[in-house]
């Protein structure tokens, strides 16, 4: 699943709050690194690589953008927010909506230690809420946040 802007734009499944820079090798060692999501060519034709705090951010667009029964001998793994598309954009859509994600980011990001996930209606679309993560990072205490575009019905 992708994300949407609060235009209705296809989007990036996260917009991440901006961080001052670290040291990449203690990045690394502390918090892993992977290729980067989405994969991506840099200028010298290499595949780009996430490392640290950007490596978490993409493990977690990833579990927010895979479905139960997606992923081949993870059947749980995902937040399945797909399921939502034809929801009404209320009160209790977005506290299953809120449920589900922290239900995947739990079981599925043992680096991260999940601190609140709120969901509301986004104002300038109404079919779409918007979900607020705020999470720590287990190795640092490095506080994190992202904003993720849930695709709703109306109402």
């Amino acid at each position: 699943m992708s994300g949407v802007t609060p235009s209705g734009l296809p989007a990036t499944p996260l917009q991440v709050a901006a961080r001052a820079p670290s040291r990449q090798g203690e990045q690394a060692r502390l918090l892993g690194q992977g290729l980067a999501f989405p994969p991506r060519v840099g200028g010298d034709g290499r595949l780009q690589w996430a490392v640290g705090e950007a490596n978490i951010t993409d493990a977690i667009a990833i579990i927010l953008g895979t479905s139960p029964g997606e992923r081949i001998g993870l059947p749980r793994f995902g937040a399945g927010l797909d399921r939502f598309l034809f929801e009404g954009n209320n009160a209790g859509t977005h506290a299953r909506i809120a449920e589900a994600i922290g239900t995947a980011l739990k079981a599925a990001e043992p680096r991260i230690q999940l601190e609140s996930v709120s969901v509301g209606a986004d104002p300038a679309s109404p079919e779409t809420a918007i979900a607020t993560i705020t999470w720590r990072l287990v190795a640092s205490g490095a506080a994190g946040q992202a904003s993720v575009a849930v695709p709703v019905g109306r109402g």
